[in-house]
C-alpha cells in the first residue's frame, strides 16, 4: 500500500518542482502573477512531500482521486507558467494571456492545497487527529457524500476505539437511508475496516459494525464482496466466544446476508455458524443432554460435567471453566420450578433416545444452565456467588456471564438465532438436515409454547422453511419428521394448538409448516383436518388460501393417503366453505379453494355429500369462469373432476337453476 501511494505521488510532487523552476524564469511582465502562482505551489509540493512521507497511513481510496485532480491541476499551471518565460521581443510582444487565466489557475491550485491538506488529516492515526471536525474538502463539491465516506472509513481505519464506534454508526445511518451509499461503502473500501472492528473493538463499536455489515448486504454482489473479505469466519468468531448483545446482531447479519445471497448458505455452514446458532437457541430452552438428570436426587456441577466430557473426548477443546467451578448447582428444565409439563417430558424422552452422545465442549460450555427458574418461568440468579462476580466477563463463553444477561438481550439473541437459522435453512437439504439432526426442532417446539412472542414468530418461520425443504426432500422428511419420534410430536403439537386457536399473528407459518408436513400423517391422524377446514370458514382472504394449499396437500395424489384425508375434509364440512369460497371469495382465495375442490372430487366421486353440495354444478360454473381457467392446469383439473362426478352423480341428485 505504501509503495503504491508513493509511485501514485511521485509525478505531481516532479510537477510542482517544474512550475516552481519555470515560474521563476518568467518574463517581467508576468512576473507578479508568476510568483502568486508559485507561493501556491510550493505550499503544495510540501503537502504533496509530507504525503509521500506518511505514505503508509493515506488512505488510498481518496488518495488517487485527489492526486489525480492535483495532477491535472499542476500540469495546466506548468502550461500557463511555461508561456510566460522569456524568449525575445517578439514572443513577449505577442504573447497574451488574460489575467483571468491567472486568477482561476490561483483558485485551482488554492483547492489542490485544501484537498491533500484534508488527505493528511482524515489519513492521521488516532493520536495524531485533531477532535476538531474536519469539513468537506473541496473535491467534495460535486459529491459531499463520498467524502463523509472517505472521512468515516479512514476513522475506522486508524482512529482511537471510541471514534471508530462513532464512524461505524455514521455508515449506518448512512447505509440504512440509502443502498446508493452502502454501495459507495462497499466500494471505497469499508468492508474489511467494519469486520476488524467487529473483532476487536469495545461492545458498542462491534455492534454498530455488526450492523453496518448486515445493511451493506442489500444483493448478491455486495454479500459476494464481504464473503471474500472474510465474513464468515469473522462472525464464526463472534457467534463463538463475542459478548451475547453482539451475537444477537451478528446472527441478525447472518440472516440478512443469507437472505439476499442464498449461495453464502453452504459458506457459513463450513464455518460451523449452524451449530454455534443451534447452541445459542438451545440455551435455558432445553439441557444438553440427558445425563443432565433433571428428575435425579444427585447434583451434578457443572464444571464436573464439563470435565466428564473433556475426558471422553480428549481431542475437544474451547472448554471454558465456569467461575462457581466448586459450587454445585442443578440444570433444571426450561420452565422453572414448575412440575414437568408435557412440553419437558418430550424433551427428556427424546434426549435419551439419543443413545448418550458425547457432548461437544462448546456446546456444553454454550448450554449448561445454572440458574433457577420462579413460577412463571422467569430466571433466577443465585445472588450469592464468588467474590469477583462484579468483574464476570459477559462473553459467549462465559457460562455465569450469559446467564446475568439482562431476559431482554437473551429474548433479542433467541429472535435473532431463529431468524438467521430460518433464512440458512431456506431451500438447503444439508442445512435443514444439520438443523434437524441437533437439538434445534426441540428448541422451536418449546419456544412456541413458553417462547416471547417475537421468538415465536420467529420460531414458527423456520419451522416453516425447513418443513418446505423436507416436503421436497423424502430423506429428510422421513429422517427429521418421523411421527413416533418425540421431537417430531412436540412440534405438531404446539403447531395443532396454535391453528386450533386461531388468534395469532403465528397461524400462517403454522398453517404452511403442517401442510409441508402433510405426507408424514397416518391415515389415523385426522385431527390436523378440522382446525384447517375451520379456517375456510370467515377468515381473511389470506388465511383462507394458505388452509386451502394446505388442504390440497393432504388431498393431492402425491400424498399416499390422499383418499382417507379427501373424506375427513368432507366429514368435517370442508364441501360447504369450499363452494363458498369458489363463488364469493376473494380472488386470490378462490383458484385455491377450486383446485382443492377439484381434487376432493376426483378422489372422492360417490361421496354423498359432495352430491347433496351440488359440487358438479359449482365445478361446471366455474368452467365458464375466465378468471378461474386461466391457468391450464387448473382447467385441465377442473374438466378432469368434472367428468368423474359425472360417472358417480346421477342427474337426480343435482340440482339445476
Amino acid at each position: 500500500m505504501a509503495e503504491i501511494v508513493k509511485q501514485i505521488l511521485a509525478k505531481p510532487i516532479q510537477l510542482a518542482d517544474q512550475v516552481i523552476k519555470s515560474a521563476d524564469e518568467a518574463s517581467s511582465s508576468f512576473k507578479q502573477d508568476c510568483a502568486e502562482l508559485k507561493s501556491k505551489t510550493e505550499k503544495l509540493a510540501g503537502l504533496l512531500r509530507q504525503a509521500a512521507r506518511a505514505s503508509s497511513e493515506l488512505y488510498e481510496r481518496p488518495t488517487r482521486r485527489i492526486i489525480d485532480d492535483t495532477d491535472q491541476v499542476l500540469e495546466k499551471a506548468l502550461v500557463l507558467v511555461q508561456k510566460c518565460k522569456a524568449h525575445g521581443i517578439v514572443k513577449r510582444v505577442f504573447t497574451i494571456i488574460p489575467t483571468a487565466a491567472f486568477r482561476k489557475m490561483a483558485a485551482q491550485l488554492e483547492n489542490s492545497i485544501g484537498d491533500v491538506s484534508w488527505l493528511l488529516r482524515v489519513s492521521a492515526s488516532g493520536e495524531s487527529r485533531d477532535d476538531e471536525y474536519l469539513g468537506l474538502p473541496p473535491i467534495a463539491a460535486n459529491e459531499p457524500i463520498l467524502c463523509l465516506i472517505w472521512e468515516q472509513i479512514a476513522i475506522l481505519s486508524s482512529g482511537s476505539l471510541d471514534d471508530r464506534c462513532d464512524a461505524a454508526a455514521s455508515l449506518v445511518s448512512l447505509a440504512r437511508d440509502n443502498d446508493r451509499y452502502g454501495k459507495l461503502i462497499i466500494e471505497e473500501c469499508g468492508v474489511g475496516p467494519l469486520l476488524k472492528l467487529v473483532k476487536e473493538g469495545k461492545l458498542e463499536g462491534q455492534e454498530n459494525a455488526a450492523k453496518a455489515i448486515g445493511l451493506l448486504g442489500k444483493d448478491r454482489e455486495s454479500v459476494e464482496h464481504m464473503v471474500h473479505a472474510g465474513v464468515c469466519s469473522v462472525f464464526a468468531k463472534i457467534l463463538k466466544e463475542g459478548p451475547m448483545k453482539v451475537q444477537a446482531v451478528v446472527a441478525w447479519a447472518v440472516s440478512e446476508l443469507a437472505e439476499h445471497f442464498p449461495k453464502c448458505q453452504d459458506l457459513f455452514a463450513q464455518h460451523n455458524i449452524i451449530r454455534l446458532l443451534v447452541g445459542h437457541l438451545a440455551f435455558e430452552t432445553v439441557q444438553e443432554h440427558s445425563k443432565y438428570a433433571i428428575t435425579s436426587n444427585k447434583t451434578n456441577s457443572i464444571h464436573a460435567v464439563v470435565l466428564a466430557s473433556n475426558s471422553s473426548n480428549s481431542a475437544v477443546s474451547n472448554v471454558v471453566k465456569p467461575v462457581d467451578d466448586d459450587k454445585p448447582s442443578k440444570v433444571l428444565h426450561p420452565m422453572g420450578n414448575k412440575n414437568p409439563s408435557q412440553m419437558h417430558n418430550v424433551v427428556t424422552t427424546t434426549m435419551a433416545m439419543n443413545g448418550n452422545p458425547k457432548p461437544k465442549s462448546n456446546d456444553v460450555a454454550n448450554q449448561s444452565n445454572t440458574a433457577k427458574g420462579d413460577n412463571n418461568g422467569n430466571v433466577k440468579h443465585n445472588p450469592v456467588g464468588h467474590h469477583h462476580q462484579q468483574s464476570l466477563s459477559l462473553s459467549g463463553t462465559s457460562i455465569k456471564g450469559r446467564e446475568l444477561e439482562d431476559p431482554v438481550t437473551k429474548a433479542y439473541l433467541k429472535k435473532m438465532t431463529a431468524r438467521a437459522l430460518c433464512k440458512l435453512a431456506k431451500g438447503n437439504s444439508p442445512i435443514c438436515r444439520s438443523i434437524t439432526e441437533s437439538r434445534a426442532l426441540l428448541c422451536f417446539a418449546v419456544l412456541l409454547e413458553k417462547g416471547p412472542e417475537e421468538v415465536k414468530y420467529d420460531s414458527a418461520m423456520a419451522l416453516m422453511e425447513i418443513t418446505a425443504v423436507a416436503e421436497q426432500d423424502s430423506e429428510l422428511r422421513r429422517a427429521a419428521f418421523k411421527p413416533n419420534a418425540p421431537a417430531c410430536k412436540a412440534v405438531i403439537d404446539q403447531l395443532f394448538m396454535i391453528i386450533e386457536k386461531a388468534e395469532s399473528d403465528l397461524l400462517i407459518p403454522c398453517v404452511k409448516a403442517i401442510g409441508n408436513l402433510a405426507r408424514t400423517f397416518r391415515a389415523t391422524e385426522t385431527r390436523m383436518i378440522c382446525p384447517l377446514v375451520k379456517l375456510l370458514d370467515e377468515r381473511e382472504g389470506e388465511i383462507s388460501r394458505e388452509a386451502c394449499i394446505a388442504l390440497t396437500k393432504f388431498a393431492s395424489p402425491l400424498n399416499y393417503l390422499h383418499l382417507d384425508h379427501s373424506k375427513a375434509i368432507i366429514s368435517a364440512g370442508g364441501a360447504k366453505h369450499l363452494i363458498q369460497l369458489v363463488y364469493f371469495g376473494e380472488q386470490i382465495v378462490q383458484i385455491s379453494a377450486l383446485t382443492l375442490l377439484c381434487y376432493i372430487a376426483l378422489n372422492v366421486p360417490d361421496s354423498e355429500d359432495l352430491a347433496q353440495a351440488e359440487v358438479l354444478t359449482v365445478l361446471e360454473w366455474a368452467s365458464k369462469q375466465p378468471l378461474l381457467t386461466q391457468d391450464d392446469k387448473v382447467e385441465s383439473l377442473l374438466q378432469e373432476a368434472r367428468g368423474r362426478l359425472e360417472l358417480y352423480q346421477s342427474r337426480g341428485s343435482r340440482g339445476f337453476h
